[in-house]
């Protein structure tokens, strides 16, 4: 048994402590805007907030992330609205197939917490989320967008 925080709620799940922290949230809290992409913490599809800071859920355990604030793609907006991120991606048309864009926005909302003026460099080293539509342009345009908001 594991009492997470998730998008401020504490639930109460019955999973093992070294269960990704992945699995816990989608197939046990139900919460299915993160994605599963590679299992091994490469491609970004399952980036969520830990106390604030992107990590990729797949490589982090239910254990490590126990007593910490966990934020995913469906609680971004705390005002029920959409996110800066979110409303940039979409007059940005970023999106294509959209598989990666829950963990590419959550990327990118922390990366704008700690930079709020990030320069492309910035955004290279920071953004390394895996997008097989070849979206980058836009990313890049949606981030500026996003930052100047």
């Amino acid at each position: 048994m594991a009492n997470l925080t998730i998008n401020g709620k504490v639930i109460d799940l019955d999973v093992e402590p070294d269960t990704p922290l992945l699995w816990a949230i989608r197939e046990n809290a139900g919460l299915t805007g993160t994605k599963y992409g590679c299992g091994i913490a490469q491609c970004g599809a399952c980036t969520v907030h830990l106390d604030g800071a992107a990590v990729r859920s797949c490589g982090v355990t239910v254990s490590e992330a126990v007593g910490k604030q966990i934020t995913t793609i469906e609680g971004l907006a705390s005002d029920g609205g959409l996110h800066k991120v979110q409303q940039a991606w979409l007059e940005n048309d970023v999106p294509q197939c959209g598989y990666c864009q829950s963990g590419m926005i959550m990327a990118v909302a922390a990366l704008l917490k700690d930079n709020p003026k990030p320069s492309d460099q910035d955004i290279n080293d920071a953004i390394t989320n895996i997008c097989r539509c070849g979206t980058f342009a836009q990313v890049r345009e949606a981030i500026h967008a996003a930052a100047n908001a």
